[in-house]
């Protein structure tokens, strides 16, 4: 069953491919980033969340924090939030590059009318370790899945403190 404000598919896993073709946001075009099965993430259909993972693969981070809404808020882990698109593209550009993402899978935590709430869980890599992650979305749906932006996503570290330690050294 997909649940129609999210396009999170809340029944049998949906992984099939999703082709977004030449995804243009105003201003900012892709070119063509394809959101296809190589992309998919279990358990996940909305757009704007396949969206975001993949423009941040591609380091398009322009374009990921046009996902956002205009007061959009990305909270990274340890620190307070980043406000607003210019100030997420600035930070994603700054302290993201060369990370790669790979979400895993998706569960609805809460949806009403024009909210949802999305937990993402998978991991981060670097070129120094790979830690597990999860990735917790409030959307503004507006009721519709093409209409959909980023109220905040907040990014969690599953690791024990004795991980996290080891990653400093």
């Amino acid at each position: 069953m997909t649940h129609s404000s999210t396009g999170l598919n809340t029944g049998n896993l949906n992984t099939g491919s999703l082709n977004t073709g030449s995804l243009n946001t105003g201003n900012l075009n892709t070119g063509n980033l394809n959101t296809g099965s190589d992309n998919a993430i279990a358990g996940v259909s909305s757009p704007v969340i396949l969206r975001y993972f993949e423009t941040f693969n591609a380091e398009a981070f322009q374009l990921t924090a046009s996902l956002f809404s205009d007061t959009g808020m990305l909270y990274p882990p340890f620190e307070g939030a980043i406000v607003g698109r210019e100030a997420i593209a600035a930070y994603l550009a700054k302290e993201a590059k060369g990370m790669r993402v790979l979400p895993r899978e998706g569960v609805l935590q809460s949806a009403e009318a024009k909210n949802a709430e999305i937990k993402v869980m998978g991991k981060v890599q670097t070129s120094l370790f790979s830690v597990n992650v999860s990735w917790h979305f409030k959307l503004d749906t507006q009721g519709r899945d093409a209409l959909a932006k980023i109220l905040t996503v907040r990014i969690k570290l599953l690791a024990a403190l004795e991980e996290l330690l080891n990653l400093q050294r």
